[in-house]
């Protein structure tokens, strides 16, 4: 049996180019439903607005997403951490992420040894990238 914990993100109006923005980042597989498609909600002002996104990106990375209707009650996305020791890889999606985005911690090394960052990208999703540090501290 299989489990997964995935990030859910939700936006007012930009979930659509969000998930294009993270398909570029991300690769793999972008799937994406419209209200109007569904039939979920008969508010042709909305009609356009993602009722359910799924990115399944390539190296286990999986988002979800959707545009909450105006007249529910929007919350803005939390923090999305990614992890891990494959600088190469997790270097490049800082760096791509980081594309208009606003830089609350630069990806530098932390006093625990490892490099770390902090960012909001340009859909006001905050981010932290954390690279492992070399076991035992020595580079």
């Amino acid at each position: 049996m299989t489990a997964r914990l995935n990030p859910y993100l939700n936006f007012r109006d930009g979930a659509r180019g969000a998930m294009e923005f993270y398909h570029s980042v991300f690769g793999g597989t972008l799937d994406l439903s419209t209200y109007g498609e569904s039939g979920v909600f008969n508010e042709p002002a909305e009609a356009d607005k993602i009722m359910h996104g799924q990115l399944t990106g390539e190296n286990g990375v999986v988002l979800m997403c959707a545009d909450v209707p105006n007249h529910m009650e929007f919350t803005a996305p939390s923090n999305i951490s990614l992890s891990g020791d494959d600088e190469a890889l997790l270097r490049g999606w800082w760096d791509k992420l980081s594309d208009g985005a606003t830089i609350g911690e630069p990806l530098t090394q932390a006093p625990w040894g490892d490099t770390f960052g902090m960012l909001t990208d340009k859909f006001g999703v905050p981010w932290m990238v954390n690279i492992a540090g070399t076991p035992g501290g020595q580079a």
